[in-house]
C-alpha cells in the first residue's frame, strides 16, 4: 500500500469531528491532567486524538507525558519545520501539538502568520477526528481565543472558594466577550457528590442571575490518592490505575461530552476548518471591553 492509499484509508475511518476545549479560571485545578486523561479515554475508544497545548507560554502536556518535544509550534510559525515534525506522538495513542514560549500570543499573529499556520495545518487535516484544547488558565486572551472556537467548552472548577470566583470571571468573559451561550462545568477534586452539587449550585445561581449563558454540570471527578500518585509518577491515571475512582469518572465524562449536541455549529468538518474559525475568532475576542470585577 502506498502512502497516499494509507492516508486515504486513515481518513475514511475517522469518526465525526469533535473539538472540545477545556479551560479554568485559575491554575492548579487539574485541567491539563484532565485533558490528557480524556484524550487517552477517547483513543482507547478508537478515536484519532490530537491534543493542542494552548498555554503558549507555560504548556505542560509534554511534562505530563514525560516527553521532551524537539520542536514546537514556534518552529512552524518560523517556517523552520513542517507541522508533521512538530507533532508529539505518545505511546498512549494520543498526539500532542506542543506549546511554545517566547512568541506573541496567538491572538496577535500577523495576517501572514495566520495564513502560514492555516497552510501548515492542511497537512494534518485528515488525520484526527477528536481535538482537545488545553487552554491556558486564567482570563487572558489565549484562553478566550481557543475556547471561543471549539464545538464544546468545559470549565474545570474545584471546591476552593478562589477557584469558584475565578471560574465565574472566566464564564463572564466567555459569555460577554465571546458570545458563548452554553458550556459544561467539571467539578474536580470533589470530596463527595453532595459537595460537587453544592459547588455547581452556587456557580449556577450567580451565572443565571447576571449572565446570558446556560451552564450544565457534565462531570464530577472525586478526590483520589491514585490520581495524585499518577501525576507524581508522570503517568496518566487512566492507564496506570484504570479502575481508580478518578479513572472511572473521567471515562464517564468522556462519553457524556461526546453525547452532547455541539454547541458551536460553526466548527465542523476537519481540523483545518477548526483553525480557520480559530484565527477568525481571534479578532472578535479582542474587540470588547468586559470588566470582571463586578457581577
Amino acid at each position: 500500500m502506498d502512502a497516499s492509499s494509507q492516508h486515504n484509508g486513515e481518513a475514511s475511518q475517522l469518526k465525526p469531528m469533535r473539538v472540545i476545549a477545556v479551560t479554568s479560571g485559575k491554575g492548579g485545578v487539574g485541567k491539563s491532567n484532565m485533558v490528557l486523561n480524556l484524550g487517552i479515554s477517547y483513543a482507547q475508544a478508537g478515536r484519532k486524538v490530537l491534543i493542542i497545548d494552548g498555554d503558549l507560554g507555560l504548556g505542560n502536556q509534554d511534562v505530563l507525558l514525560d516527553e521532551t518535544p524537539q520542536y514546537t509550534l514556534q518552529h512552524v510559525l518560523a517556517g523552520e519545520q513542517p507541522i508533521e515534525n512538530v507533532l508529539l506522538r505518545s505511546k498512549f495513542g494520543v498526539t500532542v501539538l506542543p506549546a511554545t514560549s517566547g512568541v506573541a500570543e496567538m491572538a496577535s499573529l500577523s495576517e501572514e502568520d495566520r495564513m502560514h499556520l492555516l497552510h501548515a495545518v492542511e497537512g494534518i487535516g485528515d488525520l484526527f477526528d477528536t481535538v482537545l484544547v488545553d487552554t491556558a488558565a486564567g482570563i487572558g486572551s489565549n484562553a478566550l481565543f481557543f475556547a471561543s472556537a471549539a464545538q464544546e467548552l468545559a470549565v474545570v472548577v474545584t471546591p476552593e472558594p478562589t477557584s469558584l470566583a475565578d471560574a465565574y470571571a472566566m464564564i463572564k468573559l466567555l459569555a460577554l466577550r465571546c458570545g458563548i451561550k452554553r458550556l459544561g462545568v467539571i467539578v474536580n477534586q470533589a470530596a463527595s457528590q453532595t459537595e460537587a452539587s453544592e459547588i455547581f449550585r452556587r456557580l449556577s445561581t450567580i451565572t443565571s442571575r447576571f449572565l446570558p449563558i446556560m451552564i450544565e454540570l457534565v462531570g464530577v471527578v472525586p478526590l483520589d490518592s491514585k490520581l495524585r500518585e499518577a501525576v507524581r509518577l508522570q503517568r496518566p491515571v487512566i492507564t496506570l490505575y484504570p479502575q481508580a475512582k478518578s479513572s472511572r469518572a473521567i471515562q464517564e465524562l468522556s462519553t457524556r461530552l461526546l453525547m452532547r449536541p455541539t454547541s458551536n455549529q460553526g466548527t465542523t468538518g476537519r481540523v483545518q476548518l477548526f483553525w480557520q474559525r480559530l484565527l477568525q475568532s481571534s479578532y472578535e475576542t479582542e474587540n470588547s471591553d468586559v470588566q470582571v470585577g463586578a457581577p
